[in-house]
């Protein structure tokens, strides 16, 4: 925290705009503009996308489905979201979210508080704004998750 939050439009399409392990995640909020209080980013998730389980120990995160469909797995409960699902999850519990279906899916990401942005500005690929499509991960890609994710609280389950 330390930085005072300030107003902050963004247009569509518009924002910092990266690709992370296949997904594209375009920055609606980050921590320096909410002074550390929350970040949210809109996720396109392509068939096939979505990170591996893991574990955020700092951060509760929450997911709004605005495009077709997202399977979340927390522990033992999986839940398929379809547009107009909301789901939070509080810090700890191991989790995952994956598109199963065969049409790409958007939602927003909220994380309260900030600073798991970082990671992903640390560890994607920046990309041009409107972009909405990424590459799938290279194995150097996976390999920056995998060393960074520790040191923002993240634990990476499955690799």
């Amino acid at each position: 925290m330390g930085t005072p939050a300030r107003p902050t439009f963004r247009r569509p399409a518009r924002g910092r705009t990266i690709a992370i392990v296949g997904d594209v995640y375009r920055f609606l909020a980050t921590g320096a503009e909410t002074g550390g209080t929350y970040a949210s980013f809109e996720a396109l998730v392509p068939p096939g996308g979505g990170p591996p389980p893991h574990v955020h120990s700092r951060e509760a995160e929450s997911f709004y489905v605005l495009e077709g469909e997202m399977t979340f797995r927390v522990g033992d409960e999986t839940v398929t979201g379809v547009e107009g699902t909301a789901v939070y999850l509080p810090p700890g519990l191991a989790h995952s979210f994956k598109n199963e279906s065969e049409a790409p899916a958007r939602m927003i990401i909220t994380v309260t508080p900030a600073g798991l942005e970082e990671m992903f500005f640390e560890v994607g690929v920046p990309l041009a704004e409107g972009t909405t499509t990424a590459l799938p991960p290279t194995p150097e890609e996976i390999e920056r998750l995998l060393a960074a994710a520790p040191r923002y609280g993240v634990e990476i389950l499955a690799k």
